[in-house]
């Protein structure tokens, strides 16, 4: 895809997360927007991935650490086909595959179930470790908060990360600088988060997560690092193209209703004509 089109998919992915989080009346819309130019570059550019064959042994794997962003990761595999989009409206029902956090077991395209925060990360580094014993040349991602990252089993991960050279491996923070208590530098503050990741020895990389030219050109340097792991610190914004969302902590984890789905609705509908229409 170029870049214009990855723009068009990613706000195709924003509709989808605001219509299964409003469907379901509960859920994370927040950091669910800002990560949704991620889950887009990720699934539609970067990763080999085939959703005709989504348990292929040499796929790269991906595991949404911030587990409770599942609205996010839900409608980019159901834009990108792993199973059809008017099943975002099943989000949280009864008897849907779409559970609140990732479940592995019920949902092709997911490689592992999670959701208490802080223990994605160490199941990612095992998976690169084991492409390592085994000789492959899969990669491995990992998406995890800024507010996550106050979890101590985060920096375990990262410490074994390093220590092991895991260049297979690319961590990607979604720095947006909130989380359900507020500021993240109020609560318990992470910064700074780059010089805590070299700390462990990764190669850093700071981008902003909404630039897919910056995007692009940070997952390349990923690529060409070579001995080391690669932490992308992705500047953000919480609630990402829905006017009254962004910047406001209140909306981490708040569905909108009938009337705020419908203002939403019309935010990212104006910026699909801005983009040209949509897909």
């Amino acid at each position: 895809m170029n870049k214009l089109e990855l723009a068009k998919m990613a706000n195709e992915v924003r509709k989808g997360i605001v219509t299964a989080v409003h469907s379901a009346k509960a859920g994370h819309p927040g950091g669910s927007l800002s990560a949704a130019d991620i889950f887009t570059y990720l699934y539609f550019e970067e990763m080999n991935i085939d959703p005709k064959n989504p348990k292929n042994p040499d796929r790269d794997r991906f595991v949404l650490s911030k587990g409770h962003t599942a609205p996010g990761l839900y409608s980019a595999l159901a834009h990108r086909g792993y199973f059809p989009v008017e099943d975002l409206k099943t989000l949280r029902k009864l008897g849907s595959h779409l559970q609140g956090h990732p479940c592995m077991q019920h949902l092709p395209g997911i490689d592992m179930s999670s959701g208490s925060l802080g223990q994605g990360l160490s199941a990612a580094v095992g998976m690169a470790l084991s492409a390592k014993l085994d000789g492959k040349d899969y990669r491995v991602y990992s998406l995890c908060g800024d507010g996550e990252i106050q979890e101590g089993q985060i920096w375990e991960a990262a410490m074994f990360a390093g220590h092991r050279k895991l260049d297979n491996l690319v961590v990607i923070v979604d720095n947006n600088g909130l989380q359900i208590d507020g500021k993240i530098d109020d609560v318990c503050s992470p910064y700074p988060i780059d010089k805590k990741f070299e700390a462990f020895n990764f190669h850093v990389i700071n981008t902003d997560a909404h630039d897919f030219d910056a995007l692009e050109k940070a997952f390349q340097e990923a690529r060409e690092t070579k001995g080391m792991p690669t932490a992308i610190i992705a500047h953000s914004v919480k609630g990402k193209g829905v006017s009254f969302m962004e910047s406001q902590a209140s909306w981490h984890g708040t569905a909108p209703n009938d009337e705020q789905y419908a203002v939403a609705m019309a935010d990212l509908e104006k910026i699909g004509e801005s983009l040209g229409g949509a897909n």
